[in-house]
């Protein structure tokens, strides 16, 4: 038996599990989902009702992306992305604890700006734009964003990185962050980021399944 991923193609968190998965070379079963017409598998699985959700041949259930990019990478790390003794991890989590709370708040009322008409949208541009200029800061001294190369820091925070710029890519391309701009673009353009970003059928209760073969 292999891993259930329960995924949906363009959401940020399944794209950082997926990214963890491909570098560990992690064969799995991967189940495409609609938002709107979640499987009941996957909700029995992990109640939360949002992807990721890794199901382990053994019954276990990880069902945060920070999570199963960790578990993943334990099996394998051929790229040494978690770095020595694990060194890159404890960078990565510190730039996770932000992406995931403000600056993904950030993101969603930047992105969805007409749903939060209490601040112009440039507003919540300006709020996102904190932690850019922390990521760009961190470029200007590494290639990457725990040493001179990829490492789990760059996987975990690309999809949102990718996200933000799409909103406004006129102003993202002539923003003051040259450094993420060319290491956002480096890594969208890598073999591995289209890799885990091709396109696969929905899955539905009892169809047939699409296996990545790492």
């Amino acid at each position: 038996m292999l891993p259930i991923l329960y995924s949906f193609r363009r959401c940020p968190y399944a794209i950082r599990a997926r990214l963890a998965l491909h570098a560990s070379a992690t064969p799995y079963e991967l189940r495409e989902i609609q938002l709107r017409d979640k499987p009941a598998a996957m909700m029995a699985a992990s109640s939360k009702g949002s992807v990721p959700v890794l199901v382990l041949p053994d019954g276990q259930v990880i069902d945060e992306s920070w999570d199963i990019m960790q578990w993943a990478l334990k099996q394998h790390d051929p790229d040494n992305w978690l770095g020595d003794d694990g060194r890159h991890i404890e960078v990565a989590a510190a730039l996770v604890n932000i992406n995931d709370s403000s600056f993904k708040a950030a993101l969603d009322r930047f992105k969805y700006a007409d749903r939060h008409p209490e601040h112009p949208q440039s507003h919540y541009r300006t709020e996102g734009e904190r932690f850019l200029l922390q990521l760009e800061n961190r470029l200007e001294i590494t290639a990457f964003l725990s040493g001179d190369q990829p490492s789990i820091a760059d996987a975990a925070v690309l999809p949102f990185v990718r996200q933000f710029s799409s909103v406004d890519p006129t102003w993202f391309d002539q923003s003051p962050y040259p450094k993420l701009r060319n290491w956002s673009q480096m890594l969208i353009n890598s073999d591995q980021f289209t890799a885990v970003m091709q396109k696969h059928p929905v899955w539905r209760n009892g169809g047939t399944p699409v296996v990545i073969k790492g």
